[in-house]
């Protein structure tokens, strides 16, 4: 997958770029996921991708929080506490669709939640149940433009 940037940008009115995500987006506290806003989505998308990944988890792969696609491109935000029936929802690596917040293991230091949002061209399909690795080699030579904003949290 090649690098696509433009002016796609993504935020969060919960946390700043490489800061701490609050307590109640944790898995262990309240498990909401976080508010996100997002501007300069091309004229030419045709649909919206966010996932959200901790490549710091003791696993081989990181471990995937969040899978979430076939977002509308006229689409600006997500509400914090998104509903997980909102948009389609892949499987993230509790085996589940939905929103799983941070849980890094006690005394494993911080670990970054990377919140990646892609913007697709049109009349890539998407069904229902992908997971993290499935849904970044359908879009692979699909995406338009990406962005992310990096949230950090520890125990």
């Amino acid at each position: 997958m090649k690098l696509n940037l433009g002016d796609l940008a993504i935020t969060s009115s919960a946390f700043q770029q490489d800061q701490r995500m609050p307590a109640r987006h944790a898995a262990d506290h309240e498990n909401v996921s976080p508010a996100l806003s997002w501007s300069g989505v091309p004229a030419g998308a045709g649909q919206l991708v966010l996932l959200c990944h901790d490549p710091d988890a003791p696993l081989a792969d990181g471990f995937t929080h969040w899978v979430l696609y076939n977002i509308p491109a006229d689409v600006t935000s997500l509400a914090e506490g998104q509903p997980n029936d909102a948009f389609l929802g892949g499987i993230n690596d509790t085996d589940a669709t939905g929103y799983f917040g941070p849980l890094p293991p006690q005394g494993h230091g911080s670990h970054h939640y990377y919140f990646h949002l892609y913007a697709i061209e049109p009349g890539v399909q998407l069904p229902a149940g992908l997971t993290r690795k499935q849904v970044l080699d359908i879009i692979a030579d699909h995406i338009i433009t990406q962005a992310r904003i990096v949230g950090v949290y520890s125990n």
